[in-house]
């Protein structure tokens, strides 16, 4: 499996209001992150997931300065 079909199946697993938009310019990689909607993950895996992006220390504005002030950040 294709690391970003996993990191999207595990999205999908959130909660079921939680749609990503993967993007992409090539249309076989569309058809690649769509396949994710097949992957079940397990419940072992998906709190190994969890486990493991709770511990990314998220840093930094999400905007550089120029595109904040454009969304009245």
């Amino acid at each position: 499996m294709v690391v970003p079909m996993i990191s999207l199946a595990w999205l999908f697993a959130q909660k079921p209001w939680i749609v990503p938009i993967p993007g992409t310019t090539k249309l076989h990689r569309l058809h690649e992150n769509l396949g994710a909607q097949s992957i079940e993950l397990s419940p072992e895996e998906f709190r190994e997931m969890n486990t493991a992006s709770a511990k990314i220390k998220v840093h930094g504005d999400r905007y550089p300065p120029d595109s904040a002030k454009l969304i009245n950040r």
